[in-house]
């Protein structure tokens, strides 16, 4: 497929990498935010703009003659050629360039650097090929492909979610079935050009998802340990049942078990505090729940749309188009 380059000057590129690459013990600082994944603008329409990302690649080396890209954003074969990025009319030993991405992808991507095949050093998401070859991996707004997680942890950590967001109470349960499904399918499509089918979660737990591939990986961990000992007690207690199947019931039981941080069956040995894991999940959810939709969550703006008719809340006059109704704003 072509491969579509935008113009971004070396201020964006220095702006948005350095902070994060300028590091005296060569870590790297948040490296998270690399590659970069920004709001896309055309220069003429917002709607056709809010399909893309602009994904910027930044490679630091201060001996390189040529640096490329490939990935599977683009032909895995002809590498995009990176620029040197300037300072004063000096040299930086960055190299960076800029490409349109569709929106809700995940791609894998290597350097070539003076006709080698590297890895991005600073960017921890990785993934295998299927023959074996490792490539760093990025995704665009509104991925809805699982990344973190394996399709039973997705559903076990469904079912504990919806103990923890504020739609389950009958009125607000009906405001979600009516906001979405009374809809149109054309109407759906021109509102939320982004939003699937919306589960109870609101899009949470891919939310959650995507945080902890990014922002927050290095509590991967704790989601791992704690979804495999909530797997096991509700197994011993209800034996030959699927746990993500279970009844709410037991759902609000284990709740209120991990609230008062005595689970029985835990394995504390494992994971000490099982009200901590309680505490980061609501962060999380509540978090992903209200956030704007690029993240993960809030699919189609359903959570903001809650609040309007609760609470009069107007983001849409504050929201970027199509999405909202501002065309100054764009996020």
């Amino acid at each position: 497929m072509p491969v579509v380059q935008v113009a971004r000057d070396d201020q964006y590129v220095l702006n948005h990498t350095t902070r994060f690459l300028a590091r005296d013990t060569g870590d790297v600082a948040e490296p998270f935010h690399l590659p970069v994944v920004d709001t896309h603008w055309d220069g003429s329409s917002a709607e056709t703009s809010y399909r893309f990302n602009d994904v910027t690649f930044a490679h630091r080396d201060d001996q390189a003659r040529e640096v490329g890209v490939v990935g599977t954003f683009g032909d895995l074969h002809t590498p995009v050629p990176l620029r040197q990025v300037r300072f004063l009319d000096e040299p930086t030993g960055l190299w960076a360039v800029t490409v349109r991405v569709g929106k809700g992808q995940v791609h894998r991507y290597r350097f070539t650097v003076d006709g080698r095949s590297v890895l991005d050093p600073v960017n921890p998401q990785r993934l295998r090929s299927d023959n074996g070859q490792e490539w760093s991996r990025f995704f665009t707004h509104g991925c809805a492909v699982p990344i973190s997680f394996d399709r039973w942890e997705l559903r076990l950590l469904e079912r504990l979610v919806t103990q923890v967001l504020p739609f389950q109470l009958a009125e607000n349960r009906r405001f979600l079935s009516d906001f979405y499904h009374k809809l149109s399918r054309s109407e759906r499509d021109r509102q939320f050009p982004l939003a699937f089918l919306m589960d109870e979660s609101v899009g949470v737990v891919n939310f959650i998802d995507k945080l902890l591939a990014r922002e927050e990986r290095h509590n991967l961990d704790d989601y791992k340990t704690c979804l495999r000992l909530i797997d096991g007690v509700l197994r011993a207690r209800f034996p030959g049942r699927e746990p993500a199947e279970l009844g709410r019931q037991a759902f609000m039981d284990l709740y209120d078990e991990l609230a008062a941080n005595s689970v029985p069956g835990w394995d504390t040995g494992r994971y000490g505090e099982p009200r901590h894991f309680l505490i980061l999940l609501r962060r999380h959810a509540m978090t992903g729940a209200f956030a704007h939709p690029k993240h993960g969550g809030n699919n189609g703006a359903a959570a903001w749309a809650y609040l309007a008719e609760r609470f009069e809340f107007d983001w849409r006059s504050a929201l970027e188009a199509p999405l909202g109704r501002n065309t100054d704003y764009r996020g």
